[in-house]
């Protein structure tokens, strides 16, 4: 699925809508470049699971836990060097956990996301708008 998102609210709304839709142990790829809206679109699928924290890139902590209707980790690897560092920080559990695991910078371990991953692919238009294509759910 393709959707145009203009601003950041519609971004968030994608985001909630996605939310809505996950299991307990569903792994979301998010991809996009700096500053393309990963970050918000993880922001809005919080808010869908009732998460009243301030949601924030963790590209320092790597990992943030999140309590919610579901339990939500998020991850961002853009400092990680790949798979190895992504497993000797016992990062598969993340991939297999009970609660809802969203991964910014998840090209780093390809060969290790489970078959089942949702992907989010967000790319900045000319225009600044956002093409966001998900494959893996229907919204």
């Amino acid at each position: 699925m393709i959707f145009t998102s203009t601003c950041e609210g519609e971004t968030k709304e994608l985001g909630r809508r996605l939310a809505e839709k996950v299991k307990p142990g569903s792994v979301i790829s998010l991809r996009g470049s700096l500053g393309a809206g990963k970050t918000v679109f993880a922001k809005g699928f919080a808010e869908a699971l009732g998460i009243g924290e301030a949601i924030v890139s963790p590209t320092f902590t790597l990992v943030q836990e999140y309590d919610g209707r579901l339990k939500m980790y998020h991850l961002d690897l853009y400092r990680l060097s790949g798979e190895d560092e992504f497993e000797s920080m016992g990062g598969e559990d993340f991939l297999y956990s009970d609660g809802v695991t969203l991964i910014e910078w998840s090209e780093k371990i390809d060969s290790m996301l489970p078959q089942d991953t949702i992907y989010v692919e967000i790319t900045i238009a000319d225009d600044l708008s956002r093409t966001i294509t998900i494959t893996g759910a229907e919204l």
